[in-house]
Formats: structure tokens, C-alpha cells, sequence
């Protein structure tokens, strides 16, 4: 057995809905299933808004509330029922200092398995005010049970009845 990746955190959930219907409720209802607490959002306003603007290629994954704007990251990858890829930078990140989240939909049987990787974390220096003081494994296991958590709220969110 390998010793898991100090570098990336991965967690996966299965939603019973097709893999385009997967793709649209992460991107299209981000902010109704992203967690509404300070925990999750990093402008620390639960009544922020999150979504993804322009969706598609080159647009930006924001955070916003009244006339505050936080770019959490860039879109990499749009393959709608497929893929998705997006920079992904903490409220206390640096300009330049990035991380990277791989979203893949995979078609199951009955629905969509859904991966999830936060990978680029070796290149996050090791005092950095992110990690909160825990080394390489121990910040990526966290990292790991905050994406738990928020694919846990999406899962639920994408079990809902959709409107025809």
C-alpha cells in the first residue's frame, strides 16, 4: 500500500442523475450547495454569492457580496457531462499562489460517479497561513474532509426533484 499524496486530496460521491445533469448542478447551483458559513465561503459572509461567471472556458469561479468581488479561481476545463477544472486560491493566497481542482463526471450505472481532486499543494510553502500550522499529509487530509463536506451538500442538493 502507497502512502497517500501530500500533494493532492481526492473524494468522490456518487448523485443519481446523468452526467450532464451532474455537471450543471455543480456549476449552475454552485452557490445553493456550496456551504453557506464562514468556513466555507472566503469573503466570511455566509450571505455571500458564488457562481461561476462567464460559465464556460476562461471564466472565473467568484465570490461576491455587495461591492466585495473574490476570484477564487480560473476555468481551465469546461466539457460539460464530463469535466471540469478550475484554479482554486484561499481568501489568503498570494497573487500567482494557486491550486488546482479537477472535477470529473463519470457515467454509473443509475447515475454519475463524481471525482474530485485539490491537487498542487506541494507548491504551497509550508508556513503558509493556509495550512494552519499542519505539515503536507495532514493539511491535505483536511483539506480532503472540507471537500467531504461540501460534496456531501451537493450530493444531497443534486438528489433533489429538478423541474422539467
Amino acid at each position: 500500500m502507497t502512502a497517500p499524496s501530500a500533494d493532492r486530496a481526492r473524494v468522490t460521491t456518487f448523485v443519481a442523475v446523468s452526467p450532464l445533469d451532474a455537471f450543471e448542478v455543480f456549476t449552475e447551483e454552485t452557490d445553493l450547495w456550496w456551504g453557506k458559513s464562514p468556513r466555507y465561503r472566503g469573503l466570511r459572509n455566509p450571505n455571500s454569492l458564488l457562481r461561476f461567471d462567464p460559465p464556460g472556458p476562461g471564466g472565473r469561479l467568484l465570490e461576491s457580496f455587495e461591492e466585495e468581488v473574490f476570484e477564487i479561481g480560473r476555468v481551465l476545463v469546461w466539457e460539460p457531462g464530463a469535466r471540469l477544472v478550475f484554479q482554486w486560491r484561499a481568501s489568503n493566497f498570494a497573487p500567482g499562489e494557486t491550486t488546482e481542482v479537477d472535477v470529473r463526471f463519470e457515467p454509473t450505472f443509475g447515475g454519475t460517479r463524481v471525482v474530485l481532486e485539490h491537487r498542487g499543494w506541494d507548491a504551497i510553502r509550508m508556513d503558509h497561513p493556509v495550512r494552519h500550522g499542519l505539515d503536507g499529509p495532514a493539511t491535505v487530509a483536511t483539506i480532503g474532509r472540507w471537500w467531504g463536506d461540501l460534496v456531501t451538500r451537493y450530493r444531497l442538493h443534486a438528489a433533489r426533484p429538478r423541474p422539467t
